[in-house]
Parts: structure tokens; C-alpha cells; sequence
């Protein structure tokens, strides 16, 4: 075991605070990663909050994980010492079941393993990037290309695979029409990679106050929802609309943007129950969906794709010690458009 300095939150809705956590001896297939930087995912605030259920305490958030290899275990592969690596939501799975067989560990019919506020095949509690060091299986660590800097690269870990999968799932291209919900963490990166993809890209965002931004980021086009015209002007507009707001919307005035056969796919994760008349399904023969991140060979594709497009996440860099401010601005939607922690300060 090794024992290094974290950042955790006590008990629910308790401020992060400075402590130690114990990290598992380097085994057979594992990897021991120095944690160079860890973003900060609007999921790390629900958990420590408590918003998606009853959770694990002492918790050290953090599943946007970019560092370095410091030591592997003897029979890995994959990874040798020096190189550039990022873990990303999980860090296990059964490895077994069809899902998991067709690299789609993200939906492991047993249960994937989460990077933190799980339980590890050991029985122990797992914990996230706010620390030092982390221990990994190979098979769920990823390369970081060299043409990625590592503090741009950790929010792709969660933020970018988050939004890729169901853009490349839905197939966003030339000649599609493809709507972002939300211009924050996920939503810019949902603007960069749509872009990136070649489609037509708008914005439906609250109000027009971050309109330059999105523009600047790769959108096309960019409307206010709180704009009853929006509506009006974009019914049966698009083939694909991605929410990445994880605050209860209204999906049927949504899905009427959407032409026949489009998908409206829900990225954001609210923590209460939403209403919806499933007319504004049924007519239009249109698609409501969710997506959850991504498997590691999709991961590891996304990272390729944004290394090749220059693509890295819009970030402001902050001590550990500032955590607590952070969480406070990111529910305030001060923040354009992702904290990430420089581990050193830790």
C-alpha cells in the first residue's frame, strides 16, 4: 500500500478538505499513474452532494485524470514508464458480459466499477483523481497523444467521451443538423467536436450572453431558449439534439425541434424526475435517448480525434485548496468552461 495526500469530502455536502488515502500495491496488470492534473465534472458536485442517491464517505471526487506513468506491474503491456495517460469514469468492469465483450464497459450488464464512490472487486472504496497518485488496470487507462497538452486533455476524459459517443453514435456529420443544449463543461466540448465532425452546428443555450463564445468555439448558430420565437423558428429543424444541462428541462418543446426520425440525447443527469407526453414522441416518430460515456476503445478514438483536430477543453487552471470555491462558482455557471486542478498543489 502507499499512502498519499488527497483532497475528500468528510460526509455529504461537507467542504473538501486536505487529507491521506491509501493506494493499492502495483499487482500484476496494474499501472501507477502520477497524477498531473484532475478536472473538475459537475458529477463530482452531485455525489458529494448526495443529489444522485446515498454515496461513500470519505470521497475523493475526480474522474477526469491525466498524468504520467510512474511504475507498471510485470505482466502490462501496455503502458510503460514516461508515458502520457489519462483515466477516465471508470476503472473496472465484470470483462465478461456482451457489453463489456463489445468494448462497451461503460454498460457492464454487472455493474462497471466507478473511479470513485464505488466498491473495487477487493471490497475496498475507490477513489478519484483529487490526489497524488492512482493505481489502474491496465485495460482501463488510455494514451494521452503528444499533440494534447495535459491540462487541456484531463476533461476529456469525462466532459469530451461524454459528448463524442452519442455524436458519433447518432452520426453527426456534413450535412447534419446538430443542436447543444447548454454552452458549460459538456456543452462546449459538444460544440468543438460537432464542429470538428463536419455538422452544422447551433447552440440553445438560456440567454445570448455566451453567443461569442460559442460562435468562436465552432457553432453555427446560436439561440435563446428563453426566447418562445426559438421555437417557433426551429421546429423540425434537426436531425440530432444533445442536452447537456443536468437541470430539468422541457424536452417536449425540445423534441418539436427535432425533423422526423431525429434524436434528442440527454447527456446531463438531473438529479429529479421529469414529465413528458409521449405525443412529442409519437408524432414525428422521433428518438428520446440517453447516452453515458464511453468504452475504452472509444475513449481512447476520442482522444486520437481531438489530438488530430487540435481539440482540447477550455479550461482555468486553479490550486487544490481553491476546490471549494470551485464548486460554488460551477453551481453559479461562473466558470468558462472547466476547472481543473493542478495536483502538485496538493
Amino acid at each position: 500500500m502507499t499512502t498519499v495526500a488527497a483532497y475528500a469530502a468528510p460526509a455529504a455536502k461537507a467542504p473538501l478538505e486536505r487529507t491521506t488515502i491509501e493506494r493499492r500495491a502495483v499487482g500484476e496488470f496494474d499501472v501507477l499513474i502520477d497524477i498531473k492534473f484532475a478536472g473538475i465534472c459537475h458529477s463530482d458536485i452531485h455525489q458529494v452532494h448526495e443529489g444522485w442517491g446515498e454515496a461513500i464517505f470519505p470521497m475523493v471526487p475526480g474522474h477526469e485524470i491525466a498524468g504520467v506513468v510512474a511504475e507498471v506491474g510485470p505482466g502490462v503491456t501496455k503502458f510503460q514508464v514516461g508515458d502520457r495517460v489519462g483515466v477516465g469514469c471508470m476503472v473496472d468492469s465484470c470483462r465478461e458480459c456482451e457489453n463489456c465483450l463489445r468494448g462497451e464497459e461503460q454498460y457492464c450488464l454487472n455493474g462497471m466499477v466507478g473511479t470513485y464512490n464505488a466498491v473495487g472487486k477487493d471490497g475496498e472504496p475507490t477513489y478519484g483523481g483529487y490526489s497524488e497518485k492512482i493505481v489502474v488496470d491496465e485495460n482501463y487507462v488510455v494514451r494521452i497523444p503528444d499533440g494534447l497538452s495535459l491540462d487541456v486533455a484531463a476533461p476529456l476524459l469525462c466532459a469530451g467521451i461524454t459528448t463524442y459517443s452519442p455524436l458519433s453514435h447518432w452520426n453527426a456529420g456534413p450535412g447534419k443538423k446538430v443542436a447543444v443544449v447548454g454552452l458549460g463543461g459538456l456543452g462546449h466540448m459538444a460544440v468543438k467536436i460537432a464542429h470538428a465532425m463536419g455538422a452544422e452546428v447551433t447552440v440553445l443555450s438560456q440567454s445570448l450572453r455566451k453567443k461569442d463564445d460559442g460562435l468562436k468555439l465552432g457553432a453555427d448558430h446560436y439561440y435563446a431558449t428563453s426566447d418562445p420565437k426559438t421555437f417557433e423558428e426551429l421546429a423540425g429543424t434537426f436531425d440530432l439534439i444533445v442536452s447537456t444541462v443536468s437541470a430539468p428541462m422541457d424536452f417536449g418543446a425540445l423534441l418539436s425541434l427535432l425533423k422526423t426520425d431525429g434524436a434528442l440525447v440527454n447527456v446531463g443527469a438531473p438529479e429529479e424526475p421529469i414529465a413528458l407526453n409521449l405525443f412529442s414522441v409519437i408524432g414525428g416518430r422521433k428518438t428520446l435517448a440517453g447516452s453515458m460515456i464511453g468504452g475504452i476503445r472509444e475513449t481512447q478514438e476520442m482522444l486520437d480525434f481531438c489530438a488530430e483536430h487540435g481539440i482540447g477543453a477550455e479550461i482555468e487552471l486553479i490550486s487544490a485548496a481553491e476546490v471549494n470555491e470551485a464548486y460554488e462558482r460551477v453551481l453559479a455557471s461562473d466558470v468558462r468552461y472547466r476547472f481543473v486542478i493542478d495536483t502538485a498543489t496538493i
